[in-house]
């Protein structure tokens, strides 16, 4: 019993113990930081969704199977849907390079995310110029401007 635990690790947001991948171990750090240091509501993260189960995207055939590491929803930011994606986050376990950022910029194309990072276990790239992950409230505040 106590290898299978080993194995394991503890999802914030998801609450339950998932397989402790090289990905999955890069996913839970940064979402430990996003909850417990930035201020990242868990209830309007999702982890590993569908691209076609997103609410702004149901009616879209051409939405592809694909799944989000994470996608951070904020209120009031889109004035067709109550509720839309604020960030949306590519998780690697690998050095981060250009056929990841083409990923999640591809996957953007679907979601519609103001913010996109790629992260691994030490680095981030993020766009509009950003270097580091910012609290919640910073992202709201830049969407708001």
């Amino acid at each position: 019993m106590e290898s299978s635990r080993q194995s394991k690790i503890f999802d914030v947001v998801r609450n339950c113990f998932v397989a402790a991948t090289p990905e999955e171990q890069v996913r839970q750090k940064w979402l430990q930081a996003m909850v417990t240091s930035l201020g990242y509501p868990k209830e309007l993260i999702a982890v590993e969704k569908e691209l076609w189960r997103l609410p702004h995207l149901l009616h879209d055939p051409h939405v592809p199977q694909r799944r989000a590491d994470i996608i951070c929803f904020a209120k009031g930011i889109h004035a067709e849907h109550p509720l839309f994606p604020l960030l949306l986050i590519e998780c690697k376990q690998e050095a981060l390079n250009a056929k990841a950022l083409d990923q999640v910029m591809g996957y953007n194309y679907y979601v519609g995310a103001p913010f996109v990072a790629v992260v691994n276990g030490t680095h981030i790239v993020m766009n509009q110029g950003l270097s580091t992950l910012p609290s919640y409230q910073e992202l709201i505040r830049r969407v708001a401007s």
